[in-house]
């Protein structure tokens, strides 16, 4: 009789072959990448990905989570340096558009606008090429073992979009919790100096009272005869 442990690395060892299996058969089609980058007062900072296929859809996603009001310029250009995306003092964006050229696309980030702010950004580049749609006919034609692979290659595409969508609520959660605090430290800041200058002048206006009112009862001696 085998002992628990050897059954339990059995399992786990077929675990692993059935993993690895499906990732020979399913390789990923999607390229990512995701970064946070600090983007200097005055600076240009550019970023690129590379598209080796024509019609890859790209994804692209920023969010600036802090720094000045929240903004800053984008602009997106092909490998023919064609304009695709120009944004001005925006705070964030979702956008996706197909690469009709092969070669490196250009994501840059400017900071001009700000004398002194430094802007911290949130962004993600995704290619990713299009061929779920022979795919799901394949799927649906085919039979055997193959088919059984497509329907879970199918269910594993979406779920990974599943949790895809989960992981941009939670950016775009970030986002707004991270501008409602630098709204709150603002507005803190704004009593802080209001209630300062507000008694200040209080105590200027009462001092101001005094020296009126002596002044008053001491302006001028009587002389008698």
């Amino acid at each position: 009789m085998p002992s628990p442990l050897s059954a339990a690395t059995s399992l786990a060892l077929m675990a692993l072959v059935a993993l690895l299996s499906v990732s020979t058969i399913s390789p990923a089609v999607v390229d990512a990448t995701a970064l946070t980058y600090n983007v200097a007062a005055h600076e240009r900072a550019c970023f690129y990905a590379w598209n080796d296929i024509p019609k890859k859809k790209i994804a692209f996603y920023f969010a600036v989570q802090s720094g000045g009001s929240f903004d800053i310029d984008v602009d997106v250009r092909d490998p023919n340096q064609k304009q695709l995306l120009s944004l001005e003092k925006e705070r964030q964006g979702d956008y996706v558009f197909t690469g009709n050229e092969v070669g490196e696309y250009s994501f840059c980030f400017s900071n001009d606008m700000s004398t002194f702010a430094e802007k911290t950004v949130d962004f993600e580049i995704a290619v990713e090429h299009e061929k779920r749609a022979a795919q799901m006919e394949a799927a649906e034609k085919g039979t055997g073992p193959q088919a059984h692979t497509n329907a879970m290659d199918e269910s594993l595409f979406r779920l990974s979009g599943e949790l895809n969508q989960i992981d941009r609520m939670q950016k775009y959660f970030k986002t707004r919790e991270n501008r409602n605090f630098a709204t709150v430290i603002s507005t803190e800041s704004r009593i802080f100096w209001f209630s300062l200058s507000e008694s200040a002048l209080i105590v200027v206006m009462s001092a101001m009272q005094v020296f009126v009112v002596r002044t008053f009862f001491s302006s001028g001696k009587r002389s008698y005869v």
